[in-house]
């Protein structure tokens, strides 16, 4: 199998104007290890140089990993003043990065445990607070796979202030590995989670974002949900065919208020 077979190169080369590029001046920035209760992982970590304490953003990637895009995006929030780091979640379980079909990564995948995942988004946590990272100033965002377990890490996590999930999904068919969806623990959230979502996204249907709404409206949760009434899913991820300029760039300028806001 070569490179350009992958279903991660077809994406990418679809799209290849439109992505952004953030280089690492001034960062320290790149690959690290981190010890966890499953093993030792591979994460990509993005700060700005000087020993800090900096405010951390745990960063969950998508279906396809840690690749470039999910590297820039660390490296934005790095620019930013976080310390970000992204852990490589499915890597015990396959390299995703390598494989032709959205189905293949699937299989993957399914064979990831949701409590491993967020053990192994405590053990970043761990490593960045002893690598400069200032322990009572914690986040998390993630975008699509990552954005659903945002919001689970969001009712796991009791040193987190603030999450931002891009277009998780919201509810589904469980299974041993995913036995939760937001939906089911919308009234149980520790931090406040920002849902950032396209009304036009065939995959998660707007109903379904209006129940999540009114579970956290009927838990008195400081959490809410803006949607993009025309913007697809993925409208953020600037490498595919669905990158939408405007809310990708409205979303993210939410997502640095919505840290600041509540205290990152």
């Amino acid at each position: 199998m070569t490179q350009t077979t992958t279903l991660l190169a077809q994406a990418v080369g679809a799209a290849a104007p439109t992505q952004i590029h953030t280089d690492a001046t001034g960062l320290a920035a790149g690959e690290v290890r981190v010890d966890a209760p499953a093993g030792a992982y591979t994460a990509y970590h993005a700060a700005p140089l000087g020993a800090g304490p900096h405010p951390v953003v745990l960063l969950v990637h998508e279906i396809f990993g840690v690749h470039e895009h999910i590297r820039d995006v660390a490296r934005r929030l790095a620019k930013l003043g976080y310390l970000a780091i992204a852990p490589e979640l499915f890597e015990r379980q396959g390299k995703v990065q390598q494989l032709p079909s959205i189905d293949d990564i699937r299989a993957v995948v399914a064979r990831v445990p949701d409590e491993q995942v967020l053990a192994d988004l405590d053990a970043a946590l761990a490593w960045a607070t002893q690598h400069g990272g200032d322990v009572d100033r914690v986040a998390v965002t993630g975008f699509c796979w990552g954005g659903r377990i945002t919001w689970l890490y969001a009712a796991h996590q009791p040193r987190l202030k603030a999450a931002v999930a891009w277009y998780g999904r919201l509810a589904g068919d469980t299974t041993p590995n995913q036995p939760r969806f937001p939906i089911d623990i919308a009234g149980r959230l520790l931090a406040p989670v920002l849902g950032l979502y396209g009304g036009a996204d065939a995959g998660i249907p707007l109903d379904t974002v209006a129940e999540v709404q009114h579970a956290l409206a009927k838990a008195g949760s400081a959490s809410t949900i803006h949607v993009y009434p025309d913007a697809p899913h993925a409208f953020h991820a600037d490498y595919r065919p669905s990158y939408r300029a405007e809310p990708a760039a409205d979303g993210w300028a939410r997502l640095q208020r919505w840290f600041k806001q509540h205290g990152v």
